[in-house]
């Protein structure tokens, strides 16, 4: 949020009755209401009154649409309606999540590896279905993470644009997860933009940190740009972090947009590695082939500060799997004992720089894509129109170089299909947002 405000006077909405003020962005509240039929508690995200106007409100709606369009997926958060209150207020009836959402999490405890790396993949499902609809979320971070009651995450905030001289200027991205070309305004922003915030953001649920922040240094926006500039984000600091997972957040955060894994499943896929190595079952990555005929803006409201203007919707590209509405699927597969060459069992690694790699089986009915650099095995996406490479993550020092030697990834050592069903924050107006942003 850019500036000190009071919240508005929540709104009289038939069917609704106020409970409290959940949190404040820069151009709406949320707020919690108790619907009356069917009867149960949601969200709702009001637009403010300076940001009423036609095209703001067509903004407001774009939102709700591209939020709808994909909202079944488990790990994005439910739209139930929209519409204009009597006093003219657009407003968003949402799911409601219960628990502190990941930026306060990230605060306030130290979150598991495992689970880090979980809600990672199924954050990155969400995404990769977005793409694939069309939709750029374009302001991933951990305070855009919610978490329900079944202890699932949400991913929220699909964006609001605003009404800026001649037409509308979409404001999105939080500087401290950004990616360089987005903060120097050399690009508006792409796929692996997106990439680059989900790798920050999992950086931060590690670290407790934004991915620049320097603990007990100056971290304000004109600090933390030059920082984004110039790359080379630091580790997170936990003993308990396998080097090969650092290797994958510095792949995600690369400096250079077209050195980061090319879509959101890639960098899933690498997580999983890491779930493999550390002898876990791999989460499962659902990502739903939608169509793309909604309108998208880029994600708006925030409390993280600096705002990024740039527009952006994508078409759909790369493994589109089936038609739309279909789900993609691959069989899971998990590692048997032995199964994996070389494999060094749940407790130790062959290659502390490099997760231990799954062998896979080719499923009936798959068309296998390739991830070049790291063996023979192929990743299968049920529909896919052929064999895709993946780009490899090159190590720590070739990423300086921006360069990449296959030998580094073990060339040989097998990968199986991963488990696939391709199917901050205390307000500056002083109100805790402890799970709504």
């Amino acid at each position: 949020m850019s500036s000190a405000r009071p919240p508005m006077h929540p709104p009289e909405l038939p069917g609704f009755e106020h409970v409290r003020l959940l949190g404040s962005g820069g151009y709406s509240d949320v707020f919690l209401y108790e619907q009356q039929m069917p009867r149960r508690q949601v969200a709702i995200k009001v637009l403010l009154a300076e940001a009423r106007d036609n095209e703001g409100r067509q903004a407001f709606f774009d939102e709700a649409n591209a939020m709808a369009s994909v909202s079944t997926h488990p790990f994005i958060v439910s739209v139930f309606h929209a519409e204009v209150s009597a006093e003219g207020h657009p407003y968003l009836v949402m799911e409601y999540y219960p628990r502190d959402n990941f930026s306060v999490r990230a605060r306030n405890e130290q979150i598991p590896v495992f689970e880090a790396l979980r809600v990672g993949i199924q954050v990155a499902s969400a995404v990769e279905t977005a793409h694939r609809a069309g939709i750029l979320h374009r302001d991933i971070k951990p305070a855009n993470i919610l978490t329900s009651e079944y202890d699932r995450p949400g991913l929220t905030d699909f964006g609001i644009a605003t009404a800026s001289g001649g037409g509308i200027q979409a404001e999105g991205m939080s500087i401290p997860w950004s990616p360089p070309e987005v903060v120097n305004g050399s690009a508006p922003g792409d796929v692996t933009a997106d990439v680059y915030s989900l790798a920050g953001t999992v950086h931060t649920l590690l670290s407790g940190r934004s991915p620049f922040e320097v603990p007990g240094g100056s971290n304000r926006t004109f600090d933390l740009i030059p920082r984004i500039e110039a790359g080379g984000v630091q580790p997170t600091g936990r003993a308990d972090v396998p080097e090969s997972l650092e290797r994958v957040l510095r792949h995600g955060m690369s400096r250079a947009a077209a050195d980061r894994p090319g879509s959101a499943a890639e960098f899933a896929r690498l997580l999983q590695q890491v779930e493999v190595e550390l002898g876990l079952t791999p989460t499962q990555l659902e990502i739903r082939q939608v169509p793309r005929d909604v309108k998208a803006r880029s994600a708006a409201d925030d409390d993280d500060g600096t705002r990024l203007k740039g527009p952006r919707v994508i078409q759909s590209q790369g493994d589109t799997g089936g038609g739309p509405g279909q789900m993609v699927t691959g069989a899971p597969s998990v590692p048997e004992a032995g199964a994996v060459t070389g494999y060094a069992g749940p407790h130790q690694s062959l290659d502390p720089g490099e997760g231990t790699l799954q062998r896979g089986v080719a499923q009936p009915s798959v068309a296998p894509g390739m991830i070049s650099g790291v063996g023979a095995r192929p990743v299968g996406l049920a529909g896919s129109p052929g064999p895709r490479p993946v780009k490899p993550m090159p190590s720590a020092a070739q990423q300086d170089r921006r360069t990449f030697d296959p030998a580094d990834h073990g060339a040989g050592t097998g990968i199986g299909n991963a488990p696939v069903v391709d199917t901050a924050d205390t307000g500056r107006h002083g109100i805790e947002k402890r799970n709504w942003v």
